[in-house]
């Protein structure tokens, strides 16, 4: 992904370094909040780790601002289809209106998800993006947050939400970290981060079998 990303802030990649972690971002190709998707992804870059962005094509991702202004157009490094769960240590869900209601019918966007957090792994998702963990079960018995608008949706979907800027439930099978708006990046990245700083790697797991 070639773009420029926003600046990131050195506060965030001084609580850890993640090297040999690598890191699967989930999006569509069309409405993906620009933020959401580039300031996760460059945060992780800068702490050492290995980020692929997969949509649901091999095409421009056309981003947009606040779900309404046309933001950056990134291209993506695979296809959700080509990727695997077992060659990344972390999920992560942006927003964006568009995005999260096409993701959410998105049959390999599910089977990834799934895979991950049966692998154990962590699963990150911010604003509308928890629409993700409705559609594949994956809200039931956790605590999170979201975009206010899902608080129905995910309630009805087993899990108790709360208003905070992030929320990391590590009572199920998987970490799981949410967070409600563009405003929480901050405190998103850093919880990825800290998060995976405390994880082991896909070649980790591997060697202990």
């Amino acid at each position: 992904m070639p773009d420029a990303a926003p600046e990131a802030h050195s506060e965030v990649h001084s609580e850890a370094t993640l090297g040999g972690k690598a890191v699967l971002v989930l999006t569509t190709n069309y409405g993906t909040e620009q933020d959401e998707l580039r300031k996760p992804v460059a945060v992780l870059r800068e702490a050492g780790a290995r980020v692929t962005v997969a949509a649901q094509k091999d095409a421009e991702i056309r981003t947009v601002v606040s779900d309404r202004r046309p933001g950056a157009v990134v291209r993506p490094d695979t296809t959700l289809a080509k990727a695997s769960a077992d060659e990344f240590d972390a999920a992560i869900v942006p927003g964006g209106t568009v995005n999260a209601d096409r993701l959410r019918t998105d049959d390999e966007a599910r089977r990834l998800l799934a895979a991950f957090a049966e692998a154990g792994k962590p699963v990150a998702a911010i604003c509308h993006g928890p629409w993700l963990l409705v559609e594949t079960g994956l809200a039931r018995g956790r605590e999170l947050t979201s975009y206010p608008s899902l608080r129905s949706d995910l309630e009805n979907a087993g899990g108790t939400w709360v208003d905070r800027e992030v929320v990391v439930d590590t009572s199920g099978r998987h970490p799981l970290i949410t967070s409600r708006k563009p405003g929480d990046l901050d405190a998103f990245a850093s919880a990825v981060v800290r998060t995976l700083a405390r994880g082991r790697t896909p070649a980790d797991e591997k060697g202990t079998h």
